[in-house]
């Protein structure tokens, strides 16, 4: 393992609302503005989504990796509407206890979008809705199902919440179809209770990870983590044995960013040398694929990319490796 990063003995920090920032933003935290040509596949995007009243993540989180991923033809597509049942701390999506009902027309939607932008992988993400009975499972399972249908070789992404813990709607998404099946962790254990809402749990988080591979055992599982709200090393160390604990395969860590001054406040902009350091400790651990920058989202191109070739080259071997056991069992090869 990689020698210690020097945070031995680090003082334990929460961020606050309304808390002192660190001064200033540094350098490696400029991101290029998106482009705005008429013919840019960032326009396309944008005037497909706006034409099909559908919404992002992309947009409503103000995610600083807006112009890399429309450019590219990527976007992570929000269902179940706009407006959040949580009020997490972190978090600049608009929230009410009583959101507007879901577009039972949204899933048909999504379909015809991700065919327009002729991509071969795609996220879906949603608020939290805890009005919803199963909490938007079944509609994010229809529309996994119909994207199929559309493109049955595209690779689908459904990042996800907690289903306030209900494991029988993690098992309908987790076998729906969809490819990599991801929920946010989001922070370590000691800081959940200060930068999520109170419904969400670390504990809870790790149950639905763990039971979505547990009935869909080919099921890709993935989670993200922010850091700079306190956090030490050796607690971000001990999250990823524990993400480890379950088999989830793929983990991102990024900085975290204050949408406004209402929300949490940067207790430390982390260091891409720290950055570093975790992902060689991830990858030590034996997660398939770590993700970890400054500018690291849960979604975000280079990482689809990534993923959809490592899942892609998986599948190849598991089609040549049961073809081996086919040609043994038909004596046509030494055994």
């Amino acid at each position: 393992m990689p020698n210690s990063y020097d945070g031995e003995g680090q003082e334990e920090k929460r961020p606050k609302v309304g808390a002192e920032m660190p001064l200033g933003r540094p350098a490696w935290f400029r991101v290029p503005a998106p482009s705005q040509a008429v013919e840019s596949r960032y326009q396309q995007v944008k005037e497909s989504l706006s034409e099909l009243s559908l919404h992002t993540v992309c947009e409503e989180a103000q995610c600083p990796n807006i112009g890399e991923c429309w450019n590219g033809g990527t976007g992570t597509i929000m269902l179940l509407g706009d407006t959040c049942t949580r009020g997490c701390m972190f978090c600049a999506v608009k929230t009410s206890s009583e959101p507007p009902p879901p577009d039972p027309f949204e899933p048909f939607k999504t379909a015809d979008a991700v065919a327009r932008w002729g991509v071969d992988y795609i996220v879906l993400t949603s608020v939290d809705r805890d009005d919803i009975e199963d909490g938007g499972a079944g509609h994010f399972a229809a529309t996994v199902e119909l994207i199929k249908k559309t493109k049955e070789s595209m690779l689908v992404e459904c990042l996800v919440s907690d289903f306030r813990g209900d494991l029988d709607s993690v098992e309908i998404l987790a076998k729906s179809g969809l490819d990599v099946y991801a929920h946010n962790v989001e922070t370590v254990e000691r800081l959940q209770k200060f930068v999520r809402d109170p419904k969400a749990g670390y504990h809870q988080s790790l149950s639905t990870l763990r039971h979505a591979k547990s009935v869909q055992p080919g099921l890709y599982t993935k989670t993200s983590i922010m850091l700079g709200l306190g956090e030490t090393d050796d607690e971000v160390i001990q999250a990823m044995h524990d993400l480890r604990a379950i088999d989830v395969d793929v983990v991102t860590f990024g900085q975290y960013l204050r949408p406004t001054e209402g929300h949490l406040s940067v207790v430390e902009y982390v260091k891409p040398e720290k950055f570093d350091y975790f992902r060689e400790i991830g990858e030590e651990l034996g997660f398939k694929y770590v993700a970890s920058g400054p500018m690291v989202r849960s979604s975000y191109k280079a990482g689809e990319f990534f993923l959809e070739n490592m899942i892609k080259r998986d599948r190849k071997e598991e089609i040549k490796e049961e073809i081996k056991e086919v040609l043994k069992e038909e004596r046509v090869i030494e055994v």
